[in-house]
């Protein structure tokens, strides 16, 4: 079960933009991500360059925290909004509930909740 500090450090660290770092930081080796009901990705390496990925594709990514993340147990839920700026055309901000499994200090398994036409 992770500690509140231990959390907000996770979440200081997407706010501060490291979003790459964060996933190295505070994921397991064996993690995996899922967006929506989509199938999930596994494998720390594959997510960091999957998120390396995404943001070679945008000026800016701009990170919110809308709620204190709630903890309980070895699950955290936090809702974020995130402002994509591409290097061409509008930003777009999407909202987002991130579900998190946490074994000790680390996530182990990780699932987004969103409308996808927030991003249309």
């Amino acid at each position: 079960m992770p500690e509140r500090k231990t959390v907000d450090a996770f979440t200081a660290q997407v706010l501060s933009g490291d979003h790459v770092g964060a996933i190295r930081d505070w994921y397991h080796d064996d993690t995996s991500m899922q967006e929506n009901q989509g199938a999930p990705r596994v494998g720390r390496d594959l997510l960091m360059d999957g998120e390396a990925r995404t943001l070679a594709r945008m000026a800016s990514v701009g990170t919110e925290l809308l709620a204190p993340p709630l903890i309980d147990g070895d699950t955290v839920v936090i809702r974020w909004r995130f402002t994509f700026t591409p290097h061409e055309g509008p930003a777009k901000a999407m909202e987002e509930v991130a579900w998190q499994t946490w074994r000790g200090d680390k996530i182990a398994r990780e699932t987004f909740f969103y409308d996808p036409r927030q991003m249309a």
